[in-house]
């Protein structure tokens, strides 16, 4: 007797099934995969040998899951859903390398939706419907279109603002976020009819003994910068010409920020995970560090950045 349901139409050959799965009509599992406990496998799914099904992981009709796919824990996977399984198929060869795709914890899969093979959607991100994703995808990124392109992230909390004074410049007033250490930076901006100007101190308005700067520019649209976290190096960005967007997270906290004016900039300390995206295409990027380049000052993980922060 198994502790899970099987629908009399389904067809499991597999004995690697968790307490609580739910199995439902024209179903079929293969032997050799293996699916976690409290799944919901809807009608008309197939599901193939080396394929790996974590817990609470719903797939609705009408998806196929193909050899070299894992799916981890708390994954939704909407109706008619298409994974890839050769990212180069050729007719009557198989590929002589198994491909290797992986669906993270937590993440959303809208309907109809094309997942190519060889790529991670990372932890807590989400696919919008329709989407044709065709490279791996940022941790809690949201997706849409073909080809799809970050368009947002999933923000944990509702951003909170709380304005204060910043005591140690004359110059600038700045706005505390609900992510530990970020603020925001209003600097003076004159207008002049010989041209405009706007103004900042180091050591003042950029709380740090500057050690290097760098210039982000000529970004495709599709493209994302950052996507790491500092052990010690601090930042201050000014996108001085055209406009970005800034995700922020600490771990707990998560918000976004739109750079797209030269006298806003963004104070961001170490041990916090920073992205750019959404450049436009005259973007120009200006960071300020704390610290001469160290590769090994990076966290590029950000599974590993929340094991060091927390």
């Amino acid at each position: 007797m198994t502790d899970y349901f099987l629908h009399e139409n389904a067809l499991c050959e597999s004995v690697s099934i968790g307490k609580g799965t739910r199995i439902w009509a024209f179903a079929h599992i293969l032997p050799k995969a293996v699916i976690g406990s409290d799944c919901n496998i809807c009608d008309g799914v197939f599901i193939e040998n080396n394929v790996v099904v974590g817990n609470r992981v719903t797939i609705n009709c009408g998806v196929q899951l193909w050899d070299g796919l894992t799916v981890e824990d708390d994954v939704f996977i909407g109706p008619n859903v298409t994974f890839t399984k050769d990212f180069v198929p050729r007719r009557k060869i198989l590929p002589i390398n198994l491909s290797k795709t992986i669906v993270r914890k937590g993440t959303y899969i809208g309907a109809n939706a094309t997942i190519l093979s060889n790529l991670e959607i990372a932890a807590g991100a989400m696919v919008e419907a329709g989407s044709v994703v065709t490279r791996s995808v940022p941790p809690n990124a949201i997706v849409t279109g073909n080809p799809a392109r970050v368009t947002g992230y999933v923000e944990k909390n509702e951003p909170k603002f709380t304005p204060l004074i910043y005591v140690n410049s004359k110059f600038d007033n700045f706005t505390c976020t609900s992510v530990r250490g970020v603020s925001l930076h209003e600097l003076p901006f004159v207008e002049d009819m010989r041209g405009n100007l706007t103004v900042g101190e180091f050591e003042g308005t950029i709380p740090f003994i500057v050690k290097r700067y760098f210039l982000v520019f000529d970004v495709p649209s599709l493209k994302i910068r950052g996507e790491h976290a500092h052990h010690v190096c601090h930042q201050f960005l000014i996108c001085i010409k055209g406009s970005c967007m800034v995700l922020i997270d600490d771990g707990t906290n998560r918000c976004d920020i739109l750079l797209d004016r030269p006298n806003f900039g963004i104070l961001v300390p170490a041990m916090t995970w920073c992205v750019q995206y959404k450049f436009t295409s005259d973007a120009m990027l200006l960071v300020f560090a704390s610290e001469h380049y160290d590769s090994e000052d990076y966290i590029r993980n950000y599974t590993e950045y929340l094991s060091k922060v927390r």
